[in-house]
């Protein structure tokens, strides 16, 4: 029995659902395998090939009544055969015929079986057409003087013929019924009479026939690739199709994974910073034993574990929601005008404590009369004690920092810091430049982070639309380099009486 869904259940991404266009895909696959791996005619080009043919017929219906009615004219003219009007309605009654059935078959649906069936009628019918242009051609003229109604007759079978080859190429073996009743009453009528005048009309129609058997041929395979191509684009289109719609799908699928995030994330973000709140506040009171001193050491020690694991557990918080805020796009910049050398020296001061107390030399190279840039304040802090805390934490005791700020080749202005630490491997560096990655160093290290702090920077970069370039090497060190662009860059201008410059703004201090 199934359950009603709750309002939490429709922010849940069911992925195990099928896709809507599983069917479709499944077509698509097959069709494209059968037309890679399959064989070359397939039904459906047989079905369609009918169809051309059809329409071949009932296009050209008037064409072969004149030929017949011109060819009876001319051999009356010629001959006075009374014949010739006899012959002439019987083809005509034949072509009537022919038409009748291209103008049934095409109202019909054609499956398999009906077009073989189909296919067979129109072959009878040519075979017959075949027959009575036979007969013409086993006539002789009997009043004639000379080779005129060989000539005459030569010209109306090659028009006869040529008008069928181009009917029928795409009805296989059609024009090879109508030409050998055609070629054989030729033979018969030359091996009769072993008149040479009888030997050149067989030669010269046989000749032509061969020729418009392989034109046809050649239509034929034409056509036949033709659709084949016709068909494929089809299916690719098709594929495109599906691959949209797929698309569409993923994205919607991704919409909702990302409001299900954004809800945990800010449902979480709540619930946890509640009690944080509390843990550290009551234990900050507790360190510093305010309502009384705490006798047991092991309870200060363990009152100064939960404060440092609260302060821990809280920045992770924090990191986790501004990445996450930066991937949705919520990241407001407040920008403002600033010098990236104030920010260093005060980013410096806030980790020198601890650089001390690991005997690390901090060495400071700044250009000098650098212009203020525009960018946001609180940013560009996060990205310099990003920087400087990993340069703090992996670098060994006695080592040094290096902090540079300086112009870019393209008008803007960067801020590298260098380590001489143990550094990263090559091969590591697209694992720790991803959200939670950690390079071997960092995970056999007792000072683990969260992984989230270079993929901070390298998106609050890309939000100033700058660069972040990571540089490491084993044994040698590591260096970060944020990089701003040339917009970002303020012109220089003559400085306003009575207000103070940049390099004599006075540095914060920090508790």
């Amino acid at each position: 029995m199934s359950t009603p869904l709750t309002m939490t259940d429709k922010h849940i991404v069911d992925r195990s659902r099928p896709h809507k266009n599983a069917a479709v895909m499944k077509t698509v696959r097959a069709t494209r395998e059968q037309l890679q791996y399959g064989r070359q005619k397939s039904p459906a080009f047989d079905n369609e090939m009918l169809r051309l043919h059809i329409n071949a017929v009932l296009q050209g219906a008037a064409a072969p009544p004149i030929l017949v009615l011109l060819t009876a004219i001319g051999g009356v003219w010629f001959d006075e055969a009374l014949w010739l009007l006899a012959w002439a309605l019987m083809a005509l009654v034949i072509y009537a015929g022919l038409i009748l059935i291209a103008r049934r078959a095409s109202r019909e649906s054609f499956d398999e079986e009906a077009t073989i069936r189909w296919r067979k009628r129109f072959l009878v019918v040519c075979a017959i057409i075949g027959l009575v242009w036979a007969a013409f051609a086993y006539q002789e003229c009997t009043t004639c003087q000379g080779d005129t109604f060989n000539f005459y007759k030569s010209a109306a079978l090659l028009i006869a013929l040529a008008a069928t080859a181009m009917t029928t190429f795409t009805l296989r073996f059609a024009l090879y019924l109508v030409a050998a009743p055609i070629i054989a009453a030729l033979a018969l009528r030359a091996g009769i009479g072993r008149e040479l005048a009888d030997f050149s009309v067989l030669a010269m129609i046989s000749a032509a026939a061969l020729f418009f058997i392989f034109m046809s041929q050649r239509l034929y395979t034409t056509n036949l690739k033709m659709l084949s191509f016709q068909t494929e684009k089809d299916d690719l289109i098709a594929e495109l199709e599906v691959a949209n719609s797929m698309s569409d799908e993923a994205r919607r699928r991704a919409e909702e994974s990302n409001l299900a995030k954004s809800r945990f994330l800010a449902s979480m973000s709540h619930e946890l910073r509640t009690p944080l709140n509390a843990i550290l506040g009551f234990s900050e009171v507790m360190a510093g034993e305010v309502l009384g001193p705490i006798d047991n050491n092991s309870y200060k020690e363990y009152v100064g574990d939960i404060h440092t694991s609260g302060q821990h557990l809280l920045n992770l918080i924090n990191e986790i929601l501004d990445l996450s805020r930066i991937e949705a796009g919520r990241y407001e910049l407040n920008e403002n005008s600033l010098a990236l050398a104030d920010i260093a020296e005060d980013c410096i001061a806030l980790v020198q404590l601890k650089a001390r107390s690991k005997n690390i030399h901090i060495i400071k190279a700044f250009e000098k009369d650098l212009p203020m840039v525009w960018a946001d304040e609180k940013s560009m802090r996060q990205v310099l004690l990003n920087l400087l805390s990993n340069a703090v934490k992996f670098t060994p005791s006695g080592g040094e920092i290096r902090v540079k700020i300086g112009w870019t080749a393209g008008g803007g202005q960067y801020l590298a810091i260098k380590d001489n630490g143990p550094g990263i491997a090559e091969e590591e560096i697209s694992v720790v430049l991803s959200a939670f990655g950690q390079g071997s160093v960092a995970i056999k290290s007792a000072e683990q982070g969260t992984g989230l702090g270079l993929p901070i920077v390298q998106a609050i970069l890309a939000k100033h639309g700058g660069e972040f370039v990571f540089k490491s090497r084993l044994r040698e060190g590591t260096e970060g380099i944020a990089i701003l662009p040339r917009q970002r860059v303020l012109e220089s201008m003559a400085p306003v009486a009575g207000l103070p410059s940049a390099t004599q703004k006075k540095k914060r201090v920090f508790s």
